[in-house]
């Protein structure tokens, strides 16, 4: 699990949420859902404002920056969550919009020096 830490879009305030993540190559992966439900959640929101951010994962922090995946390379990254979700496609049915598939990319700022 990553500790995301985001910065409110109307506050300016830091929002920490737990998500489950993969790891692309230097990226972190993880989707954009609310339990599934309608609507898209607060920190999804917050990094579409701001799409810097931190992730806190075992051993490590580091500066990222937010996207959403699009075309092939949102093909792709979903089909590696088919490989570790179940029923992800059944899930993303209940939902009225596509459920965003977010890269978050690894910014300078503390890649390899912020050790935790």
């Amino acid at each position: 699990m990553m500790r995301l830490t985001t910065t409110g879009r109307r506050t300016g305030k830091e929002r920490h949420v737990i998500l489950a993540y993969f790891e692309d190559g230097p990226n972190l992966i993880t989707m954009a859902m609310n339990g599934w439900a309608d609507g898209e959640p607060a920190w999804w929101l917050n990094l579409q404002a701001r799409p810097d951010a931190i992730a806190k994962l075992p051993g490590r922090r580091c500066a990222v920056s937010a996207r959403a995946a699009k075309g092939e390379e949102r093909e792709r990254l979903w089909a590696r969550w088919r490989e570790v979700g179940d029923d992800v496609d059944g899930y993303a049915k209940l939902r009225p919009n596509e459920t965003a598939v977010v890269v978050l990319e690894p910014r300078p700022e503390l890649s390899g020096k912020d050790v935790i």
